[in-house]
């Protein structure tokens, strides 16, 4: 019997709905939508190719560069495949297929991620990737009860992102800080604020009403960034300013979101974190998330 054949081409907008669906098969833990799939591959550093198969979208692979490296001809390559597709070829013709434009893009190492299954890590391999770190999703039932809200120090205000959309710029420095810290292979510059406008505060699924943000003396110092598909509640980024760290603020303004989120009906949280960030990893602990799945940083010289 002869196997149906498939083609690798350019994403289009008609294909939103089945690269999401091929992104999020096998992982439940991911809130990914067919809204944010087409808003992303509308991005100008953002390149997405699907896999069709008897007319029906069944792979993507999404890469680019790394802009903000500080390192040149950095890029990234993700690529996922629907599980009854695997095993025919899809997989390995998607990262084929990506590495050539990389390439064209003048990409010299390659950075993604693989699920930290034995099968997901044995591609990787075979193609050249060199295993690196490890993060790990975890994830809670929202419609169970939530620890209760920790105090509020003196002076200090919580306050919804939405509260912020004529003059984002505070949350900005924050995030900025934040990330300056975060664990990571690749020393990155600052993210412009333009770019960070275009890139996460106006992301279609980022939801400025459960995104917290904590107040000292009226300055922005730390906040939970939430974004959600309507069900789920994902942990876009929870940072505090260098300036106030270890006064448990970060926990504060993800307690408040959280509890928004329940609140509204939402049915599961979910997020990822490096293995080696610690205090993150004790914060979602005590919010009672748990484990749900890994995943391996790998790399490749094109």
């Amino acid at each position: 019997m002869t196997a149906t054949p498939y083609h690798i081409r350019p994403f289009t907008p008609e294909d939103a709905a089945g690269a999401a669906e091929a992104y999020r098969a096998g992982r439940p833990h991911l809130v990914v939508t067919p809204e944010v799939t087409n808003w992303l591959a509308g991005l100008p550093h953002y390149h997405l190719l699907v896999a069709e198969r008897a007319g029906q979208v069944v792979g993507s692979a999404r890469f680019g560069p790394v802009t903000e490296s500080t390192t040149p001809h950095q890029g990234f390559l993700n690529v996922s495949v629907l599980p009854a597709h695997r095993g025919a070829g899809i997989g390995t013709a998607l990262v084929a297929a990506a590495e050539r434009e990389l390439a064209a893009l003048g990409t010299r190492e390659v950075h993604g991620w693989a699920d930290g299954t034995p099968e997901a890590l044995a591609f990787a391999a075979a193609r050249g990737y060199r295993k690196g770190r490890r993060a790990q999703f975890a994830g809670r039932d929202l419609t169970t009860p939530l620890p209760p809200l920790p105090p509020t120090p003196p002076g200090i205000e919580l306050r919804p992102a939405a509260d912020f959309l004529d003059d984002p710029y505070p949350v900005y420095l924050v995030d900025i800080d934040g990330t300056r810290s975060e664990p990571g292979d690749l020393a990155l510059e600052d993210q412009s604020y333009e770019s960070w406008l275009a890139e996460i505060w106006n992301r279609p699924d980022q939801d400025h009403t459960l995104t917290m943000v904590a107040l000292d003396g009226g300055r922005a110092v730390a906040f939970s960034a939430a974004q959600t598909d309507g069900r789920h509640y994902w942990s876009a980024f929870t940072a505090t300013s260098s300036t106030h760290r270890g006064r448990g603020l970060a926990k504060l303004a993800k307690a408040h979101s959280l509890h928004r989120a329940q609140a509204r009906g939402l049915l599961a949280a979910y997020t990822n974190n490096d293995a080696d960030n610690a205090p993150m990893l004790a914060i979602n602990d005590w919010f009672g998330y748990r484990v749900c799945a890994e995943e391996w940083k790998h790399s490749r010289t094109l």
